[in-house]
C-alpha cells in the first residue's frame, strides 16, 4: 500500500495492520494502538529508522523510512 502524502505513520499503519497487532506491551504484552493521534497518550510507540519508542502520530511518512512495530519477541 502507498502512503499519502499527508499521511503520519500512526495513521498509515492503522490503515494497513491490524489495530490489536499495532504494537504490544514490553511489560504485559497486551495490544496497544493509537488513541490520540496528538502526541499525549504514547500509544503510537513505534521505531522509525532504528530509533525506539517514536511517535508515530507526530512523524510524517516519508520515502525511504523504515518502520518497525513494537511487538516484543519472544
Amino acid at each position: 500500500m502507498i502512503a499519502r502524502e499527508q499521511d503520519t505513520v500512526a495513521s498509515f499503519l492503522l490503515r494497513t495492520v491490524d489495530p490489536d497487532r499495532y504494537r504490544q506491551s514490553v511489560v504485559s504484552a497486551q495490544s496497544h494502538a493509537p488513541l490520540c493521534m496528538m502526541g499525549v497518550c504514547f500509544e503510537c510507540l513505534v521505531e522509525i529508522d532504528g530509533q525506539k519508542n517514536q511517535q508515530g502520530c507526530l512523524v510524517r511518512v516519508r520515502s525511504g523510512m523504515r518502520i518497525k512495530r513494537q511487538i516484543p519477541e519472544g
